[in-house]
């Protein structure tokens, strides 16, 4: 029975690898911000331990993790987005996209690292996206963050490789999950059609590409992508 821990673990990505991992019989813990309700809903169904945790913040990150003995697998999932103009965006905006995407992997990774030493192994698998390979208008921030998530993974893969902890990426593509909650039909329609397997992925495709990433033993420094061929 491995030790997982997800972050962003309350819905879309993350709830379905937290699904995924429980229904293998893994100890899985996961950290969740603001959806309580969902948060114990999931922990319900699955019996997997929901931890109330901001990523951004280190003192909250060390406090979840002291309550977790051991780890095997660690899946940084959690992520926001701001959708508009760059010119029209705060920095206050600008640096809470970049506090819970990037700086939220700097704090679960190092609090996660220590764990992983104990046994001279591990697993991390972050979650970027087709945006932190290509941009995408009117989602500079978040573009640029799960751009930096990407050069995070292929750097701390050469930095821990030599402790035996492996580091890899999923970049998903168009997934119906509360992130498109705004988009509009015809929007996701065209995406669609411009995908080649002809249709826009669910939460399920992505967390089965992160539990057999996080397993593949000579596997590191990869970045996975998830989108029906949106981009190649």
């Amino acid at each position: 029975m491995a030790h997982i821990v997800v972050t962003g673990g309350s819905r879309g990505i993350g709830a379905a690898a937290v699904r995924a991992f429980s229904r293998r019989g893994d100890r899985v813990y996961f950290l969740y911000e603001k959806e309580h309700e969902a948060a114990q809903a999931i922990s319900r169904e699955t019996g997997a331990q929901a931890i109330c945790c901001d990523v951004a913040s280190s003192e909250a990150v060390k406090a979840a993790f002291s309550r977790i003995g051991s780890l095997d697998i660690l899946v940084c999932n959690a992520g926001i987005c701001h959708y508009g103009l760059m010119s029209q965006m705060s920095e206050e905006q600008w640096d809470r996209v970049f506090a819970v995407n990037v700086k939220g992997i700097f704090h679960c990774v190092n609090a996660a690292t220590a764990l992983f030493l104990q046994n001279h192994a591990g697993s991390i698998v972050t979650v970027s996206s087709m945006w932190g390979r290509v941009g995408s208008s009117c989602e500079v921030a978040y573009s640029a963050s799960k751009g930096a998530v990407i050069a995070m993974t292929k750097a701390l893969a050469k930095e821990l490789g030599p402790s035996g902890i492996r580091v890899n990426c999923i970049a998903p593509g168009v997934i119906l999950t509360d992130m498109c909650a705004d988009v509009s039909h015809a929007t996701l329609d065209a995406l669609r059609e411009e995908t080649p397997l002809g249709r826009n992925g669910t939460a399920e495709d992505v967390a089965e590409a992160i539990v057999r990433l996080a397993e593949t033993p000579f596997v590191t420094g990869a970045v996975l992508d998830v989108n029906g061929g949106y981009i190649m």
